[in-house]
């Protein structure tokens, strides 16, 4: 677990999220900055320590949108209805999307890289 914080994953999950074992939370983690990685074609674990803060920030809003939308697709009971689990959803997809985009595309890449 480099750049997701349980933190943030527990503040995007809200407070009706179910309890989550720590077992599971790493899953969802590894599981979370894996895709990034790969899906950006770099290993911005291997390179954090050198990363701007900018950088680290964005990195751990795409990781926490994610692993927190794995983490509520596990168990929905505990929101008011599916109708909240399934915007919450909707809005965090939409913000792993939009970081996915800037942290794969190259030029911002070697902005990021300089920065």
């Amino acid at each position: 677990m480099t750049y997701v914080t349980s933190e943030a994953i527990h503040f995007k999950a809200g407070d009706n999220v179910s309890n989550v074992s720590n077992e599971h939370m790493s899953c969802a983690v590894f599981q979370a900055e894996a895709l990034i990685n790969v899906t950006c074609r770099k290993d911005w674990t291997a390179a954090y320590a050198g990363l701007s803060d900018n950088v680290k920030y964005l990195l751990e809003e795409v990781g926490s949108n994610l692993a927190a939308s794995y983490i509520i697709c596990k168990d929905m009971s505990g929101y008011t209805s599916r109708y909240e689990a399934e915007t919450m959803l909707d809005v965090l997809r939409d913000g792993a999307l939009r970081g996915l985009s800037i942290l794969r595309d190259t030029k911002q890449q070697d902005f990021m890289d300089g920065a």
